[in-house]
């Protein structure tokens, strides 16, 4: 005897549309009277991935990101704006430009000019036994207009003064060098710093084999800048230097050369000694120039201007200076140049 359903016709038919109406709702569907839940994400990857092994899998995901990259690049060749293609002669008048915007760089005598400047000063000497010679307080002098070649500022300069020339402070004390036969040809002193300060001078040291003299202010200004002294062993012929002072009482005036010579010997007039281990150099200098500083490129002091030679016998410039080396000179004031 047959055994008869669970379930009727009718109600086979309500489960299989209870079933159609949860598929639709998003549930898993019955199939012949099982219910078989919808695969995840996770499963739909694993059922692709299936036929492939580990390494395929690695090799497939870099070609993809090969050809993904190619893709863009190529996208973004076929898109941009077509670019210039510079020739030599693009990038030559490029670069020709570019210099001609910059603003020119100064010269080696302005910088060592404007390094020293500060350090130098005017020595004049004064004879209180003529009146004419022995300036007032604040008096200001002016080269005469008539004057205009340099043998009568000479002349002119030397009526005025006993002594004319130029020093460098070398140190916070206000210590001053100087020739000797500047600051040895007068009885009075006189310096002029670069701030415009007047002081009375005396000398405190000598050294008549160099020419140099060691004179102490009685009054400093509130800015004193004492100079950078370098060793002159660093020196050879052909460097650039300047020289600083006042020739014929103009300036502060500066002029450029080079070293000509080292270890330079100029006989010495009337008897007196010859000066040994100069520095020859053709940067102008005339009377007034003496005690002044020979500086480097970088404005330090090389020198003390000291000398001119003129086989004619004029005091004016006729291509060939000499100094004492700072190491001579500062050692005579008791300074280590180096």
């Amino acid at each position: 005897m047959a055994r008869r359903p669970l379930y009727s016709r009718s109600q086979r038919a309500r489960a299989a549309g209870a079933g159609s109406l949860a598929g639709n709702a998003g549930e898993a569907p019955v199939v012949n009277g099982t219910y078989r839940p919808e695969p995840t994400a996770r499963q739909r990857v694993e059922r692709w991935w299936g036929p492939f092994s580990a390494r395929q899998r690695s090799r497939l995901l870099v070609a993809a990101s090969v050809l993904t990259t190619l893709a863009l690049v190529g996208a973004y060749e076929v898109l941009r704006s077509p670019g210039q293609n510079l020739t030599q002669t693009d990038l030559n008048a490029a670069v020709n430009y570019a210099l001609e915007q910059r603003p020119p760089a100064p010269s080696v005598a302005a910088v060592a000019y404007a390094t020293i400047i500060r350090s130098v000063v005017q020595v004049n000497g004064y004879d209180p036994a003529d009146p004419e010679t022995e300036p007032t307080p604040g008096e200001q002098r002016e080269v005469p207009e008539e004057a205009t070649d340099p043998q009568g500022l000479a002349e002119d300069f030397h009526e005025r003064f006993s002594a004319v020339g130029t020093g460098v402070v070398i140190d916070d004390q206000g210590t001053i060098l100087t020739n000797l036969h500047v600051a040895g040809a007068a009885n009075t002193l006189k310096v002029i710093f670069a701030d415009g300060t007047e002081s009375d001078a005396r000398i405190i040291g000598v050294r008549p084999e160099s020419d140099l003299a060691i004179i102490m202010p009685s009054t400093l200004p509130d800015d004193l800048q004492p100079a950078t002294l370098a060793s002159s062993t660093s020196l050879n012929p052909g460097d650039q230097v300047v020289a600083v002072g006042f020739p014929f009482g103009i300036g502060p005036s500066a002029s450029s050369g080079v070293v000509s010579g080292l270890g330079r010997v100029l006989r010495g007039e009337d008897g007196s000694p010859a000066l040994e281990n100069l520095i020859q150099f053709d940067a102008a200098a005339n009377p007034g120039n003496s005690g002044g500083p020979l500086v480097n490129a970088n404005g330090e002091v090389v020198g003390i201007v000291t000398a001119i030679l003129n086989p004619s016998g004029l005091r004016t410039f006729a291509g060939i200076g000499f100094a004492v080396p700072i190491e001579d000179a500062a050692s005579a004031a008791g300074e280590n140049p180096l």
